[in-house]
C-alpha cells in the first residue's frame, strides 16, 4: 500500500509542464506519476531539464491509454477544477482534500489526485470517474493554474495537512543567549552615556525614555555575541577611533621612555 496519493495527468501535452510536475512532487515527497495518452515523444531534453533533478519520478511513470485504466485500482480520486460542474460531487479546498487524503491512506485505501489538459482542464467525462473535486481558493477573474502549479499546491496541501509536516533545518544559534545581568549593565552604561550627551531632553521624561530604550533591548532577545557587538559598538562611538596597535605601541615606549629620564 503506497502512503501517499498517485498523481495522475491527463493528456498533458508539454514536456516542460511534466518535468515541472514532476520536480514539484519530489518537492513533497510524491514519486508515484501516471499519464494518460501524454503528447508523443514527451520525454525530452526539455522535459529532463525541467524536472530539476526529478528525473526519477519521470522514469517510474506509468502510462495509460485511458482513465478508466489509470484509476482502476484507487480507492478514491480527487479530480482538480477551477470550474463548477454541476455534478453534485462534494467540494473540496486543498486543506481539506490534503486531510482527506491522509485519512483515507491511514485506513488502507489508495487515492489519487487527477490533473487535466494544460489548456482545457479536466472534460466533465473525466471528472466523473473521481468521487470529489478539490479546487483552489483563487481569483475566479484568474483562475488557471499552470499544470506543475496545481501538482506543487496539491503535494503541500497533502504534506501539511493535519499539522503534521516538519521543516527540514531549525534555527541554529552558535552562541548562549546573554544574561539578563550583563544585557542591565550594558545598559546602565548605555543610559549614563546618553545622560553625559543631552539625549534626555526635557528631563523630566528621561525616566520614560530610559524605560522604553530598556525594553527595546530586552526585546531583541540577544544572545552573546550579539551583547558584545552592540557594546563593543557604542564603546568606540563614544571613545572614538581605536588606535592602531603599532602606534599604540609606539606611544608606550615613548611614555616609558619618558618616565625612565632621570628628572632634573
Amino acid at each position: 500500500m503506497s502512503d501517499k496519493p498517485v498523481i495522475i495527468l491527463v493528456e498533458p501535452q508539454l514536456g516542460e509542464n511534466i518535468g515541472m510536475a514532476a520536480r514539484a512532487m519530489a518537492n513533497f515527497g510524491l514519486h508515484e506519476l501516471r499519464m494518460v495518452r501524454p503528447r508523443e515523444n514527451w520525454m525530452n531534453q526539455k522535459t529532463e531539464a525541467a524536472s530539476a533533478g526529478a528525473g526519477f519520478v519521470l522514469e517510474a511513470a506509468k502510462l495509460y491509454d485511458t482513465l478508466k485504466e489509470a484509476v482502476a485500482d484507487l480507492n478514491f480520486v480527487y479530480a482538480t477544477t477551477a470550474r463548477e460542474r454541476g455534478q453534485g460531487k462534494p467540494i473540496h479546498g486543498p486543506s481539506e482534500a490534503g486531510t482527506n487524503l491522509k485519512a483515507r491512506i491511514a485506513d488502507g485505501g489508495k487515492v489519487g489526485v487527477l490533473f487535466g489538459r494544460e489548456r482545457t482542464g479536466l472534460e466533465n467525462h473525466d471528472i466523473a470517474m473521481a468521487d470529489a473535486i478539490c479546487t483552489y481558493p483563487v481569483d475566479p477573474n484568474f483562475a488557471s493554474l499552470n499544470l506543475s502549479q496545481a501538482v506543487l499546491l496539491m503535494g503541500y496541501a497533502f504534506q501539511t495537512a493535519s499539522g503534521e509536516a516538519s521543516l527540514p533545518f531549525a534555527r541554529k544559534t552558535r552562541w548562549p543567549a546573554a544574561e539578563r545581568g550583563t544585557i542591565l549593565n550594558f545598559f546602565d552604561y548605555l543610559d549614563e552615556k546618553l545622560e553625559e550627551r543631552g539625549f534626555y531632553r526635557p528631563p523630566n521624561k528621561k525616566q520614560r525614555m530610559s524605560m522604553n530604550l530598556r525594553n527595546i533591548l530586552l526585546r531583541m532577545d540577544m544572545d552573546e555575541q550579539d551583547l558584545r557587538t552592540i557594546r563593543g559598538m557604542i564603546v568606540r562611538l563614544v571613545e572614538g577611533p581605536r588606535v592602531p596597535y603599532s602606534k599604540k605601541r609606539k606611544r608606550e615606549a615613548a611614555l616609558k621612555a619618558q618616565a625612565a629620564e632621570p628628572k632634573a
